[in-house]
């Protein structure tokens, strides 16, 4: 098994429905020009509040993805 050096990237992500949902959001969105995406660290849940209700859920998360080898 070779070694891999990987680079972190860090994204929020947002969604009225769920933190879940938020996450899945930013990686999805990372997905289109990151390859080699491999995991995921949450850093923060954050949301926003309107008339006393969850209105949107923040995530801060932190992505590794592996660098190509040369």
């Amino acid at each position: 098994m070779a070694d891999h050096v990987y680079k972190l990237v860090e994204l929020v992500g947002s969604s009225e429905e769920s933190v879940s949902k938020a996450i899945d959001s930013a990686i999805a969105k990372a997905a289109v020009t990151l390859r080699h995406l491999g995991w995921f660290e949450v850093c923060q849940v954050r949301g926003h509040i309107e008339d006393g209700k969850v209105a949107q859920y923040q995530v801060t998360i932190k992505a590794g993805f592996r660098l190509e080898d040369e």
